[in-house]
């Protein structure tokens, strides 16, 4: 507005001794977002869980590795490989081989389908309680119950912890009876073959733990994903956040929890580095988690 415009549009007596006041301004109020909404905690990882899980997983492996200890050191004193082909030595060590395959094959089965149900119960339970708190603190009140799809997703959890941790013994045992036999035809000494339980036993034990806390981020992940989708369906959006813990970051994972990274829940981020699309918790010793974002919300 030009001061004529001011003049013609609001005339003011100039005579009672004051300067005419200019119209006052008034600042543009701020667009209101055409979607408010807010973004949410997220569901971590329970470290509770994951130690629960290394803790049974390394008691079966350790109860496994003294008793193939015990068993072939028996064997192998019984019958001393004097010669590079002792046939008397390869049979007695095969036999306890086939008995501690036998012993530990079983055991393990058993073990598996208990362990991995409780874990997967657990699982199910601390994330809808930890996304029941989280929702609850946003303003939200939802009551989860547990429907066909979320059973379908426990069960997959299920099968595939059964499948890890039968591996193990197959894993273990495999290489201790390739050593056993390797050392009968070379005649290496019973300190040797020790020496080589001791070290498969610690690789053993270190693979169980990062089943234990690979599968914990892989299953809470995949169950607050679905409960996620649940609630609002296929267009539901979440920011990715890098949760370290590991002794190296995933430079794209690190990247995308600074830069606030939005991803569809149903269709996941597509990261760079592997070349398609994953979801937090996807990748193995992944521990990144989402924050949901509700729409909509005033």
């Amino acid at each position: 507005m030009t001061v004529a415009d001011w003049f013609d549009a609001a005339p003011v007596a100039l005579d009672e001794g004051r300067a005419p006041r200019a119209p006052t301004r008034r600042a543009p109020k701020p667009k209101a977002s055409a979607r408010p909404e807010k973004v949410l905690g997220g569901v971590r990882p329970n470290i509770g869980i994951a130690v629960a899980y290394r803790k049974r997983l390394l008691a079966l492996i350790d109860e496994m590795n003294d008793s193939a200890v015990y068993w072939l050191t028996a064997a192998y004193r019984g019958n001393p490989p004097e010669l590079a082909q002792d046939e008397l030595s390869s049979n007695a060590l095969k036999a306890a081989i086939k008995k501690l395959v036998a012993r530990w094959y079983a055991r393990f089965d058993t073990a598996a389908e208990e362990l991995a149900k409780y874990f997967a119960q657990a699982v199910g339970k601390r994330s809808d309680a930890a996304l029941k708190k989280i929702l609850k603190d946003g303003g939200f009140a939802v009551d989860f119950k547990l429907t066909a799809a979320q059973r379908d997703v426990i069960n997959a959890i299920v099968n595939e912890n059964v499948s890890l941790i039968k591996s193990i013994p197959r894993e273990y045992l495999t290489q201790v009876e390739g050593a056993v036999m390797r050392s009968v035809q070379t005649g290496r000494d019973l300190g040797s073959l020790t020496e080589y339980l001791v070290k498969q036993h610690g690789v053993t034990r270190r693979r169980a733990a990062m089943i234990a806390r690979d599968q914990n981020s892989k299953a809470m992940g995949a169950l607050a994903r679905f409960r996620q989708l649940e609630m609002l369906g296929n267009d539901a959006e979440a920011v990715w956040v890098h949760a370290g813990g590991g002794k190296t970051a995933r430079p794209t994972h690190l990247a995308a929890g600074r830069e606030r990274t939005r991803y569809k829940v149903k269709d996941g981020w597509f990261d760079p580095a592997v070349g398609e699309h994953i979801v937090p918790g996807f990748l193995p010793n992944c521990r990144c988690f989402g924050r949901l974002v509700v729409k909509g919300f005033s």
